[in-house]
């Protein structure tokens, strides 16, 4: 524990950070019996890094990757989950979904498109939050030019059902990014795909992050998680070690 109170605080040193988990608690009642699944965890991520978040199934790794973008809140009592400084928890309504829609990204391991729309209209989706007229022309420019640098733009009117796996990631991650976040927080990105093709999505996170974006990417496998420049480990609802990538 003290060299993971080390690892926080030489990061610490560098930059102010961009998100962070402090003492985070969170518990799930499964019928009458409730289940911590995270006990305590604390993680600072500095704007610019990709931070993989390595641990077995059931450590808790999903569960804090929602709880860092504001889709679930943790216990009360349970710590607190802060961007740029600020806490979210203060954020509610509009504030909260434009936290979740502008400045995070989410990218899954199933994809979650939406099968009645085109691969043009489902990357546009956040776009479409709030004043659509307004966004409208920003969003068209922005998914077109994501998913020509992504290689789909030959793929704009077909369906998911008619894509690859790997055509699926791609699409979904274009729509993680069509509104230009600040994060973009990846839940097993590769975990639905083959080798090949995983490589293939990690190639593409590589060249996002080297243009500046900030990751957060969950996963159980370490030659995956090898990819990031920094790796944490989740275990026992706690971040028990912190270390960079080699």
């Amino acid at each position: 524990m003290a060299d993971h109170q080390n690892n926080l605080q030489n990061h610490s040193d560098k930059t102010s950070p961009l998100i962070e988990a402090r003492g985070v608690r969170k518990t799930y009642s499964f019928g009458a019996v409730p289940v911590e699944v995270l006990s305590g965890a604390d993680l600072i991520v500095h704007p610019g890094e990709w931070v993989a978040v390595l641990g077995s199934s059931g450590s808790g790794k999903s569960t804090l990757l929602h709880l860092l973008g504001g889709l679930d809140r943790p216990d009360k009592n349970g710590g607190e989950i802060c961007f740029d400084g600020q806490p979210i928890s203060v954020s509610h309504g509009k504030r909260l979904d434009g936290y979740r829609n502008k400045d995070i990204g989410f990218v899954f391991q199933f994809y979650h498109l939406l099968p009645e729309l085109s691969v043009f209209e489902n990357a546009m989706l956040p776009g479409m939050v709030g004043n659509w007229l307004t966004n409208r022309s920003e969003a068209r420019k922005s998914a077109s030019k994501l998913l020509d640098s992504f290689g789909l733009s030959h793929r704009l009117a077909h369906r998911p059902g008619q894509l690859s796996g790997g055509e699926r990631q791609r699409v979904a991650i274009a729509r993680a990014l069509v509104n230009s976040p600040r994060v973009l927080l990846a839940d097993e990105p590769t975990g639905n795909l083959d080798a090949k093709t995983g490589e293939g999505i990690l190639d593409l996170l590589a060249q996002r992050h080297a243009n500046g974006l900030t990751l957060i990417m969950v996963t159980h496998d370490p030659a995956v998680a090898a990819r990031a420049t920094r790796v944490v480990k989740l275990a026992n609802g706690c971040v028990v070690q912190s270390s960079a990538s080699e």
